[in-house]
């Protein structure tokens, strides 16, 4: 990564999303220990951006620093793959609702054209399937439901890449993008919101075949709650 004529500030958001690029896409996989010498090499720069950067994904939940050991890339759990396509199944049909009115016809159509072609690389596959929801997640109009969203799919990114999925899979989900697109192109958007619940659902079953076996449930710890409640009464 070259630095020379780029500001520090860039130079920390550059390092930043490099670093969550790779974890998004599990070029540093779940389980994998990092070594921040070592990353500030791979991305030629110095250890500083490389550190705050670590920081801020840790925060986020992508990473976990280990005193003495170096930075752990966290586990995708069963409860996380779980919470995730609940997320997906209770809100993805209304950003597709509050979307559907404002969707540009010719991008629909350039979805169906590249959803109409054979699968030759899987990873481009993933990256088109995530395309096509964000698309529509992103014309909801609803900032809050776009940010969170986004966030959701980095998370969704992870576990899809993770769990290897088939040829198989991959062609059933490309017959049901196919057929969300053409029921939104129709304006058949109670049918496109109907179809996109089922489709979540599909989504949804195939990644819990992959996790279920190796995981047990572990509920969510955040008590953001009980912080909010001590700020109100102290």
């Amino acid at each position: 990564m070259k630095t020379s004529g780029v500001s520090n500030r860039n130079l920390k958001n550059h390092t930043y999303n490099i670093l969550k690029d790779r974890l998004v896409n599990c070029i540093y996989p779940p389980g994998m220990l990092l070594n921040e010498a070592q990353l500030a090499i791979d991305l030629e720069t110095s250890r500083t951006p490389v550190r705050e950067a670590i920081s801020r994904l840790e925060m986020e939940g992508f990473v976990k620093i280990i005193p003495k050991k170096g930075i752990y890339v966290t586990d995708i759990l069963l409860g996380d793959v779980m919470q995730i396509f609940q997320t997906r199944i209770e809100i993805e049909p209304v950003t597709l609702r509050l979307a559907a009115p404002h969707l540009p016809t010719d991008e629909l159509q350039i979805f169906c054209q590249k959803f109409s072609e054979p699968v030759t690389d899987i990873q481009n596959s993933f990256r088109l399937d995530t395309a096509m929801h964000l698309f529509i997640i992103e014309h909801c109009g609803n900032r809050y439901l776009i940010d969170m969203m986004r966030r959701v799919f980095e998370e969704n990114t992870r576990i899809i890449i993770s769990s290897k999925q088939n040829q198989i899979q991959i062609h059933d989900a490309k017959q049901e993008h196919l057929e969300i697109i053409n029921q939104l192109i129709q304006k058949e958007y109670q049918e496109a919101e109907k179809t996109m619940r089922r489709h979540i659902e599909a989504c949804r079953m195939a990644a819990l075949d992959f996790f279920y076996g190796s995981q047990a449930y572990a509920p969510a710890q955040d008590c953001t709650y009980k912080k909010e409640l001590e700020r109100l009464f102290h």
